[in-house]
């Protein structure tokens, strides 16, 4: 078995994924490539076809070696995978299996060519900002964590709204009463930030979000603000509703009355491998299935 080795990162609970999984991992196999898969997983998948005994567990050690990490399922496998990208370093691949999938490379359907492509090193790696977030209680920093698509400042369960107050670079914005305050990235501007009315940016631009969600106030409009911003959002000393942040959906933690997130640009990207240059504006119209017929491209 040559040094090259692929991570493979797939919902155990669907059994498309599994079955994808595993054509892969014979596929590499059969090129003296190394399948890694996490170890609570390798059960799953040595079950869902033969000859698949060489097929190992990954472990921290392995992360220098790992040259590239398949994903196969929705955002949300990749959202789970991009935890372990930053841990191994590889350049990450989706291959998509979910509804939208505007993290995915490509549809299941071109696995097989995925594959081979992959095995040429056939991709180019794109890194997409990512968020740094910290939590202080005063100014004792209590919480540190990151988002690839946003950091959400939530209410608690179905209590009353929560009372914010917004800052940018140690400005005050505004306060109001709020479901929900995003802190999102371009990437995460197709995700809960879409969802809550913010505004769709191309993954390449090198901006910030700040989306409210439900606010009660006059001026509750989405904020676009330069990648060297520091974004705040404090929970009012008087807020009568428990606060909640969540990252990306994944992780979360607890914001009693006072505590003040704070969201600036992360200095590990998330590194994505892609396998061709086409323009985001024509990824948006198939996700999102936009009405383009009758479009006449203008001469110059």
């Amino acid at each position: 078995m040559s040094g090259r080795r692929f991570l493979l990162a797939f919902h155990p609970g669907r059994e498309e994924a599994v079955a994808t999984a595993a054509a892969i991992a014979a596929r590499l196999l059969a090129e003296s490539v190394t399948p890694v898969v996490l170890a609570e997983d390798r059960a799953v998948l040595l079950a869902a076809g033969s000859g698949l005994e060489a097929v190992e567990p990954y472990v921290p050690s392995d992360a220098p070696d790992v040259e590239l990490i398949m994903t196969l399922g929705g955002d949300g496998t990749i959202l789970r995978a991009a935890e372990l990208q930053r841990e191994i370093g590889a350049p990450l691949l989706g291959i998509n299996l979910g509804h939208v999938g505007f993290l995915a490379e490509a549809e299941v359907a071109e696995t097989a060519e995925v594959v081979e492509r992959a095995l040429r090193r056939g991709y180019e790696v794109e890194e997409r900002l990512t968020l740094c977030v910290r939590v202080f209680q005063g100014d004792e920093l209590v919480h540190e964590t990151w988002a690839v698509n946003e950091a959400a400042i939530e209410k608690s369960g179905s209590g009353r709204m929560i009372t914010t107050m917004l800052e940018i670079d140690g400005r005050p914005i505004s306060s109001f009463g709020t479901d929900a305050v995003l802190l999102a990235t371009p990437t995460g501007s197709t995700a809960y930030s879409f969802s809550a009315g913010g505004p769709i940016v191309w993954p390449t631009a090198s901006v910030l979000l700040l989306v409210p969600l439900g606010a009660h106030a006059l001026f509750t409009r989405p904020l676009v603000v330069a990648p060297t911003s520091t974004m705040a959002v404090t929970i009012a000393d008087d807020s009568t509703s428990p606060a909640v942040l969540w990252c990306d959906s994944r992780r979360s933690f607890d914001l009693p009355q006072g505590s003040r997130v704070e969201a600036t640009r992360d200095d590990r990207p998330l590194r994505l491998a892609r396998l061709s240059r086409a323009p985001f504006a024509d990824r948006l119209v198939a996700k999102f299935h936009l009405p383009v017929e009758g479009f006449r491209r203008s001469r110059t």
